[in-house]
């Protein structure tokens, strides 16, 4: 279940993204929907990295090394 609500908000952090480049093809410039959906971009990768990191604070989460 924690997998799956990271891939998520990875996911819409991919979408934003995307979102924010077809604006700036399309709009070229003259409205400000490419700005807005890099701004839910950066608020969604903050919100998922606080999430994360208060997860491991709780031991909700339990992080491991890599390799071991």
């Amino acid at each position: 279940m924690k997998t799956l609500f990271v891939v998520a908000f990875l996911g819409l952090i991919v979408y934003n993204l995307g979102a924010a480049l077809y604006y700036m093809l399309v709009d070229r410039g003259q409205s400000k929907r490419a700005v807005n959906a890099l701004t839910w971009r950066i608020g969604l990768s903050i919100a998922l990295i606080g999430m994360v990191a208060a997860g491991i604070a709780t031991g909700l989460i339990q992080p491991h090394g890599v390799g071991t």
